[in-house]
């Protein structure tokens, strides 16, 4: 299993380096470095100033050669600026000579500074995460047990009016983008106008003017049940009929196996052969696809956080995209990349547990 699991890791590394690199090189194209110059500087810049602006920052240089800067293995740029001011990657003109840095980069722990948040890259990184990590949080805990009851139950007796029931509001539920189910629940539960809302409030079953908050700008700071429940419903009810649905297919290969078979002629009760015997067997293929919704999670609900104006990672990704902040993008990216490797890494070892075929092998 060490083994195993150092072999992964060495993947997971090799894979990191080449897809940093290639986001790494996709951002410094020369029209997202033109358009920083301008952005920076002066949007009349000729290209002789732009040139002279890139030269002077390093950007100019071989790929590679920003590459390891970035990584912190390469020698930070330095340069003269027009007025012939001295400029450097790694420390400023106050900065006393014996403190001077040679090295920085993501490996010293520098990620650089935002030119648009004017702020350290790496705080708002970390911010912005921890907001969707809180959203997460909440999403698995409701999408997660809720698939799982879905699809087991729909798996038990396939075939049955039970099955087809929750098989098709599990489609549904994954068929519906978020944006149409977020804009229905704002109009029912939200809304001080139309939908429960104004009804609840003539009966005083309600002290506010709506039942839940249509934004859920206030659970930045803090989280309650009304600013929270439409954003982590929206979600969880999108995702949730995929894991069901798989759930369901696992739970109904299960069934038909031979030591459920052998079990029924042995007069154990129906009860008994489902939590006993199919139940654990039937959780190991979801098992993966509940791991891989987490990287979806991440990057993936931008639409629900711009919907209920919630300010998370994928609000700070397409932020960063939007106003070429190639530091901030760049970042944004690496925690994303492992993120999804850690994913799958955890996936890969759950499921060496769960299967002891696999585990024996």
């Amino acid at each position: 299993m060490g083994l195993f699991i150092l072999r992964r890791l060495g993947v997971m590394l090799l894979t990191a380096l080449c897809l940093t690199f290639i986001v790494f090189f996709l951002t410094n194209l020369y029209p997202n470095l033109e358009k920083l110059a301008k952005t920076q500087g002066n949007f009349r810049m000729t290209e002789e100033q732009v040139d002279s602006w890139l030269s002077a920052r390093g950007y100019t240089d071989n790929v590679f050669v920003k590459y390891g800067r970035w990584l912190g293995v390469a020698p930070g740029w330095t340069g003269t600026t027009v007025e012939g001011n001295e400029i450097a990657q790694c420390y400023d003109d106050d900065t006393p000579v014996e403190d001077r840095p040679t090295f920085c980069g993501v490996l010293q722990g520098d990620w650089g500074y935002s030119l648009v948040f004017k702020d350290e890259v790496a705080s708002k990184v970390w911010q912005h995460l921890g907001y969707t990590a809180k959203l997460m949080g909440w999403v698995l805990v409701v999408m997660v047990p809720m698939a799982l009851i879905v699809g087991v139950l729909a798996g038990m007796r396939e075939g049955s009016g039970l099955d087809r029931s929750l098989s098709t509001f599990s489609i549904a539920t994954t068929a519906t983008p978020e944006y149409v189910s977020g804009v229905i629940f704002i109009a029912l539960l939200a809304s001080t106008r139309f939908g429960v809302s104004p009804w609840l409030v003539d009966m005083g079953w309600i002290e506010g003017k709506s039942l839940f908050l249509g934004s859920a700008k206030s659970a930045l700071d803090d989280v309650t049940f009304a600013n929270f429940t439409l954003p982590v419903l929206t979600i969880a009810l999108y995702g949730m009929g995929y894991i069901a649905r798989m759930t369901r297919a696992s739970m109904t290969e299960v069934m038909t196996a031979q030591y459920i078979r052998t079990a029924r002629l042995k007069g154990v009760s129906f009860r008994n052969i489902v939590l006993k015997h199919a139940l654990r067997n039937a959780l190991i293929a979801p098992f993966t696809v509940i791991m891989l919704q987490i990287p979806w999670l991440l990057n993936g609900v931008v639409i629900v956080e711009t919907l209920f104006s919630y300010q998370g990672f994928g609000w700070l990704l397409v932020a960063a995209a939007g106003n070429n902040d190639i530091e901030l993008l760049l970042a944004v990216s690496v925690v994303s990349v492992v993120v999804v490797l850690l994913t799958q890494l955890i996936s890969d070892i759950g499921y060496v547990y769960l299967n002891p075929r696999i585990r024996i092998s």
